[in-house]
């Protein structure tokens, strides 16, 4: 139950990706206009974090010390692929208002981080774990960034949700 509580403090404040590390500021900064795009990315950008170091976690032992990092890449990339097609599928509108920032998850630093320094390191229930709080810490950020800037900007809060849950 440590373990549980210490990655929970970690991912939602004292080692958050968008607060303490400074990691996915482009993303942050440019997306969150409004509180729907900010869920929208954040979300896409759990379920990368989450998968991403289930797998990496899953395969740590299979892949050599000089090519970790390229294939945690891949791995990255693989889930960012799955939900950007998700996106365009389902949420077409969501998909054009976060245009290049789906793909940008790629290159985020705080999801390759982790892959290194958590995942490749650790059974993969931690990892998940850790994932998924990595993930709610950055996604409470944008959340946060993007109720502030909406309120300021437009005067409106969650305008635009229909891009999220439907008409």
């Amino acid at each position: 139950m440590t373990q549980l509580k210490e990655l929970t403090q970690q991912g939602l404040w004292t080692n958050n990706p968008a607060l303490v590390q400074l990691l996915g500021l482009c993303p942050l900064l440019a997306v969150t206009a409004t509180v729907t795009n900010a869920l929208g990315l954040g979300l896409a950008t759990l379920f990368v974090l989450v998968g991403s170091n289930i797998t990496v976690s899953l395969v740590r032992d299979y892949v050599p010390k000089e090519i970790r990092i390229p294939v945690f890449v891949m791995v990255i990339a693989t889930f960012v692929t799955v939900i950007q097609l998700l996106i365009n599928a389902y949420l077409f509108e969501l998909y054009q208002a976060l245009g290049i920032f789906i793909p940008l998850i790629v290159t985020n630093c705080a999801i390759i981080g982790r892959a290194e320094a958590y995942a490749s390191k650790n059974p993969w229930h931690w990892s998940a774990y850790d994932g998924l709080m990595m993930g709610l810490g950055f996604t409470a950020v944008l959340l946060l960034l993007g109720g502030i800037r909406e309120v300021i900007g437009n005067g409106t809060l969650f305008a635009g949700a229909e891009l999220l849950l439907g008409d």
